[in-house]
């Protein structure tokens, strides 16, 4: 080993220095963020923030750097024997690394588009439908209990009316307001 470093000049030398770790790096942060362990947030550290407002400001991350780099570092080592000008060698090992930026950027982009938050906005569920799975008393004298689709999922909510008689298990009915986060207010 010890020979086959003392034998490279010096830009292969830098090049291999830069492309090792850098290497070790993109491999941590591929499994971590595959594992769920990615950074989420953006350069300001706001984690909530819309991911299309976030755009400009994840250009200047650890992680570009690291994917800069790694394609910086292997287009000069790959392309060594094959440009003889290192000053040429370095502008497309400049061109490749911008590209593998780009590439992860718009990838990571594309994953964080395609995840769910799994939360249910119950104001989703007025003037929908719903069939009644628990009798409701008539004029809000107590709950009763409502099943009903909310962004593709089934839900059970208790359910108050302000009808003079009761709306048996069965009848379908119309969500006219949200009480609060548990409870709806349904009509015929």
């Amino acid at each position: 080993m010890e020979l086959w470093w003392t034998s490279l000049d010096l830009y292969l030398k830098i090049m291999w220095g830069m492309a090792i770790p850098f290497s070790v790096i993109f491999v941590i942060q591929t499994v971590m963020t595959f594992i769920g362990m990615g950074d989420n947030s953006d350069a300001s550290g706001d984690a909530g923030a819309d991911a299309d407002m976030q755009m400009p400001m994840h250009f200047f991350t650890f992680r570009n750097l690291v994917n800069f780099f790694l394609g910086f570092a292997w287009t000069g080592i790959s392309f060594y024997e094959v440009i003889s000008s290192k000053a040429l060698l370095a502008l497309v090992g400049v061109l490749v690394g911008l590209l593998l930026v780009a590439i992860v950027m718009a990838l990571l982009f594309a994953l964080s588009k395609a995840t769910q938050s799994g939360n249910i906005d119950i104001k989703d569920a007025v003037g929908r439908m719903a069939t009644v799975y628990y009798t409701i008393p008539a004029a809000g004298k107590g709950t009763g209990k409502v099943q009903m689709s909310v962004q593709q999922a089934i839900r059970e909510y208790d359910a108050i009316s302000e009808l003079n008689e009761p709306i048996p298990t069965g009848r379908m009915v119309r969500i006219k307001s949200v009480v609060d986060a548990h409870t709806l207010l349904v009509e015929n």
